[in-house]
């Protein structure tokens, strides 16, 4: 349809313009008409991109399940895993920003002092952590969940635009760094 017809349709009238309207929208600017159009391959790497960005996210919001889990089953522990949670709670919300936002969460506001269980935490998954009734044996499996986590995070940097796999790669060394303080850390 030509720019002159288009503005004939569009002068016609009151009238007209219902029609106007219904005989533009099989029009598009590059002239192929039914069909759904493909995502550019710019959306199409947005769409990967968020679609990342809500994996990594979940997968750290995992992990802090697991701590609160761990916090609750061992209320002792609470002084010595605060910090850490404190750090996925903000690796969480790091992960998942510039794309799909991850569910209400713990954010990174709650500071240290705060007890895990007074800061905002995510709603508690279907099937619930079990934690080891021995705190070293929980701490031991913490240590793995942290580790877990990190590999996971190490493992999408393949495919990750550069940007996010700065953060992604800084959040996996930060899960390393928690795994030593998990275990070895707390020796001596």
């Amino acid at each position: 349809m030509t720019t002159v017809a288009r503005r004939a349709l569009l002068m016609a009238g009151a009238g007209g313009a219902a029609g106007a309207a219904v005989t533009l929208a099989g029009c598009t600017s590059d002239g192929h008409r039914g069909g759904p159009r493909k995502p550019s391959a710019a959306e199409r790497a947005a769409a990967a991109e968020a679609a990342l960005r809500a994996r990594s996210a979940s997968t750290s919001r995992d992990l802090l399940l697991r701590y609160d889990a761990v916090i609750e089953g061992h209320p002792a522990l609470a002084a010595r895993l605060a910090p850490l949670r404190a750090s996925v709670a903000a690796q969480v919300k790091a992960l998942g920003e510039g794309g799909t936002a991850p569910a209400a969460g713990p954010t990174a506001s709650a500071s240290p002092s705060t007890p895990p269980s007074a800061a905002p935490s995510p709603s508690r998954s279907l099937t619930p952590v079990r934690v080891p009734a021995d705190p070293a044996a929980a701490l031991r499996d913490l240590a793995t969940a942290v580790r877990a986590t990190a590999d996971t995070h190490t493992a999408a940097l393949l495919t990750a635009p550069p940007e996010y796999a700065r953060l992604l790669a800084s959040v996996a060394a930060s899960g390393a760094a928690h795994a030593y303080l998990l275990t070895e850390g707390g020796r001596g």
